[in-house]
């Protein structure tokens, strides 16, 4: 990785010398597969154009794995050691967890000052988390020489995720910021780690918009849905719910686990039909995944729903359905090609009107960065 750049400006503006190493990871939308990872399952992610940018330098001291941390977006400075307990600031608890995580493997972690800037929206579901672990992985692999493929980094960041910032999380935002591209989507077996890129649908291109309901992962339902599908697999007699047949073994169950089950299976089903799936059809397997999300997860929000509505009633969406872990934050639309502007355009004004929610267009692109 080059050191040089607006990062590296940065870094020095802060910390009065030049970086030894700058890496960048990008967020990304979830097209389908939501809720899937965590059960072994099929996910389809694509890398959005924004990144986190991770600029970093080793200093000498007697003071061993001090850690001097400044966030651009927040204009703060937090320091900690890697020998102590994790820091209350939870953007400096996800490259604590990942720093941490890199000692526990072998490498040799020095004392470090780290620069962070994203470009990625936070808490609105585009994993702004990962592409801050994923730029803290290939920052430490270009400073020390750690041996990590792809990934293996992926899998130290979810690995300080669970660890250390305390969300349950599957591994498919991580393998997303550490391997997928803006052009094409990544096809993933979460179990097998299985991969390939998908190109979009012929004639679509994706939208994002902000619902303008902020959302943390760590302080929402999501570990408890990751507890009622591993409730589920006992039940059930079954490792994974990947396990599970579609032989109407889950009916018996009580609810809310009966509906939990219905969601993962009926999704997995949608991920390998998007595969083959031309603009209209993937449209209506994202429609069919926000009504399965809202009803049988119920991992959705009312703002959400709406803005969802609104995209889908839009005669150039083909589909659209929340992303993310759910509780808010962001919606994701399939758009005819080169209309995705104007339907933010006409669809953000009425959402404004009816919820008074300060809805936002982040993301429009035809699997192209922008």
């Amino acid at each position: 990785m080059s050191t040089g750049g607006p990062a590296a400006d940065d870094f020095e503006a802060v910390f009065g010398s030049p970086p030894d190493a700058v890496a960048a990871a990008p967020g990304r939308v979830n097209l389908l597969g939501e809720h899937t990872d965590y059960n072994d399952g099929y996910v389809l992610p694509i890398a959005i154009p924004q990144q986190t940018t991770v600029a970093l330098r080793a200093t000498a001291g007697a003071d061993q794995h001090r850690v001097t941390l400044h966030a651009r977006n927040f204009a703060r400075t937090v320091a900690f050691s890697l020998e102590d307990a994790p820091p209350p600031d939870a953007f400096a608890r996800y490259v604590y967890g990942c720093l941490r995580e890199a000692s526990l493997a072998g490498t040799t972690v020095p004392s470090l000052q780290v620069h962070v800037h994203s470009q990625v929206p936070m808490g609105v579901g585009l994993s702004s988390s990962a592409a801050l672990e994923v730029a803290t992985l290939r920052a430490l692999r270009t400073l020390t020489h750690a041996p990590w493929d792809d990934v293996r980094i992926a899998q130290l960041a979810q690995r300080a995720e669970v660890e250390h910032a305390g969300v349950h999380c599957g591994i498919m935002d991580q393998m997303a910021s550490s391997l997928a591209a803006s052009t094409h989507a990544l096809w993933l077996d979460t179990r097998t780690l299985e991969r390939r890129r998908v190109p979009l649908p012929a004639g679509s291109e994706i939208l994002v918009l902000h619902s303008g309901v902020e959302r943390t992962l760590a302080g929402s339902g999501y570990n408890a849905r990751r507890a009622e599908c591993a409730r589920a697999a006992r039940l059930l007699g079954v490792a994974s719910l990947r396990d599970l047949a579609p032989s109407g073994a889950a009916q018996r169950l009580p609810d809310p686990l009966r509906r939990r089950v219905g969601h993962v299976l009926t999704e997995n089903a949608r991920v390998l039909q998007a595969l083959e799936a031309d603009a209209p059809h993937f449209g209506a397997l994202m429609n069919a995944s926000h009504a399965s999300l809202r009803v049988d997860y119920e991992v959705s929000h009312p703002q959400v729903d709406r803005l969802v509505a609104l995209l889908q009633a839009h005669p150039a969406v083909y589909g659209a359905r929340m992303t993310g872990g759910g509780f808010g934050g962001a919606c994701v639309a399939l758009c005819q090609t080169g209309t995705a502007t104007d339907v933010a355009a006409q669809v953000l004004p009425g959402y404004l009107r009816d919820s008074r929610m300060p809805g936002r267009m982040l993301v429009p692109w035809g699997g192209v960065a922008v």
